[in-house]
């Protein structure tokens, strides 16, 4: 018969060996042998942290499935075998990520009191370093500087690089969620604030979040120039059989319940990370044609940029039997000075007959300017351009027009490709939410209206050009 010490030391052997093995014998009630999605979630992550291949890891498991859980036992299992190690933690406020580091801190902090097997019988060489109270902000024994920082992305990181950082459920809730600005806001700090702190050639960033948006951070970073450095991690709580993740942490009966009164949406978002922006998205796919069809005159309509922030947009079209063929597109955040020549050159090199600019915001001035480029640059006059008010809610043309933009609208086949901006800004335009920018669904709003004669609008008609 093996001794009892001998059983428990070849556990601890096991422990310092693998992340699953050391959630399993520090918290022998959650991470139990038959919950198979813990063990895979255990081995990937591990694996992760052991390879070179990918920098990103994105871990996307329903609500109080143990996904935080177990990136925490991940850092504190990354401390014991590299106490000289150094690591970032952030979450939507500065609060949550504290007590992520609390909870490590404690982990390590963790006194004998019986046969138990706690942290220093596993890791005896990590100890936090004496006086080391702050919750956010602590470092290991024998270090100059500070191993751990809890940060959001309105906190800091200034002082203090490192190889790992672990975000943690960036997103606070749908309103979020549907917060383009918001989504702008976490990209910028990850690009610029929180890459810039990561230090070596090894560094890793692990993503643990809900999935909500293909804009959210795990959306960017699959589409970004990362997306080849990215591992992603996907648990939904229902899985392909029918059958649910876990039956002990939730039952079918237990999540009907929970999404009864629950908006759809946020429920598929929460629980099998079914983005939440696909139902919410505006348009729907666009049609595409390879050949225009026959028609009679090129038309161009314009919208110059509110504010320095907006984008400058004017399309090229033509119509045929009341079905719109886009031809080109400019959309751009280049100042008015740039776009000023690039519409000159959209309208003439393009043969546009005739050509609507929205006379809001100095667009009238900026026709003007326009024509004169044309005439000085290409000795023409054979576009008519148009100034026109618009004095309706922007919002409510752009829903009311929606459906008929979407039916009958066509887009240059490739368009996503030959104009990656506009594409992306069509694609992500909510139905309700803040949307950051509305220059080019207005644009497309106001076609759909000057084929259908709805806007009501004053019109001047005195030839520009």
């Amino acid at each position: 018969m093996i001794p009892d010490y001998v059983r428990q030391q070849a556990k601890i052997e096991l422990a310092r060996r693998s992340i699953w093995e050391y959630s399993k014998l520090r918290y022998p009630a959650f991470f139990k042998e038959d919950r198979e999605y813990l063990k895979t979630i255990c081995k990937e992550i591990q694996e992760f942290t052991e390879q070179e291949e990918y920098k990103f890891l994105l871990l996307n498991v329903p609500p109080r499935h143990g996904k935080s859980f177990t990136v925490k036992n991940t850092v504190e299992w990354l401390f014991g075998h590299d106490n000289k190690l150094k690591i970032i933690t952030g979450s939507y406020n500065e609060i949550l990520s504290g007590i992520f580091a609390t909870q490590v801190r404690n982990t390590i902090q963790e006194e004998k009191t019986d046969n138990k097997i706690i942290y220093s019988d596993i890791f005896p060489n990590t100890k936090i370093k004496y006086g080391e109270a702050s919750a956010k902000l602590w470092a290991l024994e024998g270090q100059e500087e500070k191993s751990y920082l809890a940060t959001s992305p309105t906190g800091t990181s200034t002082g203090l690089g490192g190889k790992y950082v672990i975000i943690d459920d960036l997103i606070k809730n749908d309103m979020e969620a549907y917060n383009e600005l918001v989504l702008d806001k976490h990209w910028s700090w990850l690009t610029n604030t929180i890459l810039s702190r990561l230090e070596g050639n090894d560094w890793k960033v692990i993503v643990v979040m809900t999935r909500w948006s293909e804009n959210d951070l795990a959306g960017r970073l699959l589409q970004s120039e990362y997306k080849d450095l990215v591992k992603q991690i996907t648990f939904p709580v229902i899985q392909e059989d029918g059958s649910m993740l876990c039956d002990e942490i939730m039952n079918r009966e237990t999540y009907e319940l929970k999404i009864k009164e629950m908006n759809p949406d946020i429920a598929e978002a929460n629980y099998n990370q079914k983005l939440i922006d696909m139902k919410n998205r505006l348009y729907n796919e666009f049609k595409v044609y390879s050949e225009l069809p026959k028609y009679n005159k090129k038309c161009n309509y314009t919208d110059t940029a509110d504010t320095g922030e907006d984008y400058y947009c004017s399309i090229n079209y033509v119509e045929y039997e009341k079905e719109v063929y886009i031809t080109d597109i400019l959309f751009t955040q280049e100042s008015m000075d740039i776009t000023e020549e690039r519409t000159a050159d959209l309208l003439y090199i393009n043969d546009v007959n005739e050509a609507i600019f929205e006379s809001n915001n100095g667009g009238r001035f900026f026709s003007k300017k326009v024509s004169d480029k044309i005439r000085e640059k290409y000795n023409s006059n054979k576009c008519v351009i148009k100034a026109k008010t618009q004095r309706n809610n922007k919002e409510s043309r752009i829903l009311a027009n929606s459906s008929w933009v979407n039916e009958h609208i066509y887009m240059p086949l490739n368009w996503q490709h030959k104009y990656p901006d506009f594409y992306k800004h069509i694609k992500n335009f909510m139905r309700k939410g803040k949307n950051l920018h509305d220059d080019g669904a207005d644009v497309l709003t106001a076609i759909a209206e000057q084929i259908n004669n709805k806007p009501k609008i004053m019109v001047s008609n005195s030839r520009i050009m």
